[in-house]
């Protein structure tokens, strides 16, 4: 006997298969439940988390900008060169905004269809309630935790794991590294702006702008490469399991039948013998 849903031989000695734990005798995915597509939507996801870890290492690449137009700007004695600073550091940022955004929305229409097709899956074990895969990111407090919940448990029974897969320890402590991270390096980035002479006069009001650059370009760092590294994991994440929803999905669907069947032509046996008595058959037009 075979497993439905991973294919693997089973014995009847163990309840369930050895190999994607799903009970002997029961189906890939339950019948009457329903299951959503996520190839689509994990794509959309996938490029949108990218696309936004890309834009934040250019804004936080941006104090490089900032400190070279600072440096002319003590050169030239041209005070307007440092608004011009602010304002590309803005434009660079209206991008990343967006895609964050864009990014949020999707992961979480991602993140709730996958937790309700495990719900049709023999053998998963569900946690909390798909609900949460919605409301987890946006109760203060809550989604410092409820999120992670919700994905390690899709992540096991899709991926067929006991255990929580590493990857997803990986992806949430850079995750709050960089959500915390960034909000703090904001924060004493906002503080020491504020300390800048509104209008330097002098080499020193000009270097305390170099100084600002500086210092925000170091601060930043940390939040940058956590930024990257929660990216990648929930890209390859995403990837894998929707890849293998997918599949066990497609394993439960019936297969489409290829078109009727057209019986031949009825053949009739012919009054008129042929060379040597032989009867000749006619077929029927």
């Amino acid at each position: 006997m075979r497993c439905q849903t991973c294919g693997d031989a089973t014995s009847p000695e163990d309840n369930e298969c050895q190999r994607c734990y799903t009970p002997l005798g029961q189906p890939a995915v339950t019948p009457g439940l329903p299951t959503y597509s996520v190839r689509g939507i994990g794509l959309a996801a996938r490029i949108a988390v990218g696309a936004t870890a890309v834009l934040y290492l250019v804004v936080a690449l941006a104090p490089l900008v900032g400190s070279v137009m600072a440096r002319q700007a003590r050169a030239d004695g041209d005070r307007d060169l440092l608004a011009v600073a602010v304002v590309i550091e803005a434009l660079l940022a209206l991008p990343m905004v967006a895609a964050y955004l864009t990014a949020a929305v999707l992961v979480i229409i991602w993140t709730w269809r996958t937790r309700k097709n495990i719900e049709a899956f023999p053998g998963a074990l569900t946690t909390l309630g798909a609900g949460w895969a919605i409301a987890g990111w946006l109760v203060p407090f809550a989604n410092l935790v409820v999120p992670a919940r919700v994905v390690a448990n899709v992540a096991r029974d899709s991926l067929h794991r006991r255990f929580t897969p590493d990857l997803v320890y990986v992806w949430w402590a850079a995750w709050l590294v960089f959500s915390l991270g960034e909000r703090l390096v904001s924060r004493l980035d906002s503080r020491a702006y504020d300390r800048l002479p509104e209008i330097p006069f002098t080499d020193a009001g000009y270097q305390a702008y170099i100084d600002y650059y500086r210092d925000s370009l170091l601060r930043n760092t940390v939040p940058a490469v956590a930024c990257v590294i929660a990216g990648v994991a929930l890209i390859v994440l995403i990837q894998r399991i929707s890849a293998a929803q997918e599949a066990r999905i497609a394993r439960a669907l019936p297969a489409w039948p290829t078109g009727p069947v057209w019986p031949s032509a009825p053949v009739w046996p012919s009054v008129e013998g042929g060379p040597g008595g032989e009867a000749r058959s006619t077929p029927v037009p």
